[in-house]
């Protein structure tokens, strides 16, 4: 018991230090900005931080959210993303234990915070990151080539169809991004969890942003890919528990 309370400990700090690599890739991937050669600064003075100002979450909460040398407040943003990566790595290990799977499901978890930000702020998702989730999506499909169907039509499927509404609506009714997620996730979820992650998203989408649009007068402008991230995430914490309740209850 303790040797496994270790082993989540370990798996939470490197999520919450990928978690402030992804706070670099959300504020400079929109900027075109290098995101290695670029020392980590303060927004609002330019102050280049030393490390120990970028310890994740414990720096934050040392320098009480504000930068060291000018007192400007620190978003919230950045602890926030930290712990989600964190927490979410040790969600991911619970359900799939210590394997590829859970490696290449948790990277992808961290590219899906990423990309929701992103599109949630500029409505577009960098091409960066769906090539980061197709070469996960490519190495699920070798290691675990006796169900290569699954996943190549699963790179298909949902994202064919959302072609289709792109191609009637030209471009309107989905955004070419949207469309490359779903095949790259496709690739890597294969079929059946794509599909339900679609479901889910839109299912989310609709709810959420019809809500945003009465308390907040948001306008119908939809960036659907934090949406459809968060049914993605939903499939692989859960999605094969629902498919079998589905299959259940169906009888099949």
């Amino acid at each position: 018991m303790q040797f496994a309370i270790l082993l989540y400990i370990i798996v939470f700090l490197y999520g919450i230090v990928i978690g402030s690599f992804l706070n670099v890739c959300i504020y400079r991937l929109p900027q075109k900005e290098n995101i290695v050669k670029i020392r980590s600064h303060c927004m609002s003075c330019g102050y280049q931080l030393k490390w120990y100002d970028l310890v994740p979450l414990f720096s934050y909460l040392f320098l009480g959210g504000k930068c060291r040398r000018c007192k400007q407040k620190i978003s919230l943003q950045y602890p926030a993303v930290e712990l989600l990566n964190g927490v979410l790595y040790c969600m991911v290990f619970a359900e799939y234990g210590f394997s590829i799977e859970s490696l290449l499901y948790a990277l992808l978890v961290s590219a899906l915070i990423t990309l929701s930000v992103i599109d949630f702020r500029t409505y577009e998702i960098p091409v960066g990151i769906n090539l980061f989730i197709l070469a996960l999506g490519l190495i699920r499909v070798i290691t675990d080539d006796s169900n290569w169907l699954s996943y190549a039509v699963g790179f298909l499927l949902v994202s064919g169809f959302l072609y289709i509404v792109y191609w009637i609506t030209r471009g309107r009714g989905i955004g070419g991004g949207d469309i490359k997620l779903m095949a790259v996730c496709g690739l890597l979820l294969g079929w059946k969890l794509i599909l339900l992650s679609f479901v889910l998203g839109c299912i989310i989408g609709s709810v959420i942003h019809l809500i945003r649009m009465k308390v907040s007068g948001q306008g119908h402008v939809l960036a659907f890919g934090p949406y459809l991230s968060m049914g993605v995430m939903l499939s692989v914490f859960a999605g094969n528990q629902m498919i079998a309740w589905y299959a259940a209850y169906l009888g099949i």
